[in-house]
């Protein structure tokens, strides 16, 4: 046999180390696919990463947006109590007064000047006490009524006469006012024990 028919081992090692077409195409895709792989990572951990910022800022802008709905609404409360009870400190102060006016008509007036004067501290006192009442101040009713600690202020106590009269308030000493739902002054009272 000749040689060409039989190769030589170094034919032999020549045709296992050539690489058909096929070959090389599939080392080249087996080295670009690996290169995708590590990029398609890469750009799957820079998708989480975004995603949870994405979630964080979210949840920031929800946050804040609660925040500032909370901040209104406390808003709105304070500016409708401060209007709810924007008189009391001039209610307060006019009290006082109106104490005045009422130990003024309380005097004896025995000739016509005194009378008069009476007279004109009577209307007086009926124009503020209705002033008041248009405000919202009321007088607290505390006479023969069941002594409430929130509406009255216990001066002196006295033995009940009677069953029936037990914690009731026998006298008022002094009126007491509320504005609204709160008591501006308590009504100083004698309470039968």
């Amino acid at each position: 046999m000749s040689k060409e028919e039989f190769p030589s081992e170094k034919n032999l090692d020549e045709k296992e180390n050539a690489s058909t077409p096929k070959d090389v195409k599939k080392k080249a895709t087996e080295g670009k696919e690996a290169k995708n792989d590590k990029h398609d990572e890469k750009l799957a951990k820079e998708l989480a990463d975004l995603k949870d910022k994405n979630k964080e800022l979210e949840d920031k802008y929800l946050r804040s947006e609660a925040e500032i709905q909370n901040m209104q609404n406390r808003y709105s409360k304070e500016r409708a109590q401060l209007i709810k009870y924007e008189s009391q400190s001039l209610a307060k102060d006019i009290l006082p007064a109106v104490d005045n006016l009422e130990r003024a008509l309380s005097v004896e007036a025995d000739d016509d000047v005194s009378k008069q004067l009476k007279k004109g501290v009577k209307m007086t006192l009926d124009s503020l006490t209705k002033a008041l009442k248009e405000h919202g101040i009321v007088e607290i009713e505390a006479e023969d009524v069941k002594f409430d600690p929130t509406l009255h202020q216990a001066v002196q106590t006295v033995a009940a006469e009677n069953d029936d009269q037990k914690d009731h308030v026998v006298q008022v000493l002094q009126k007491g006012y509320q504005y609204k739902d709160r008591t501006l002054r308590p009504a100083m009272v004698v309470v039968a024990q």
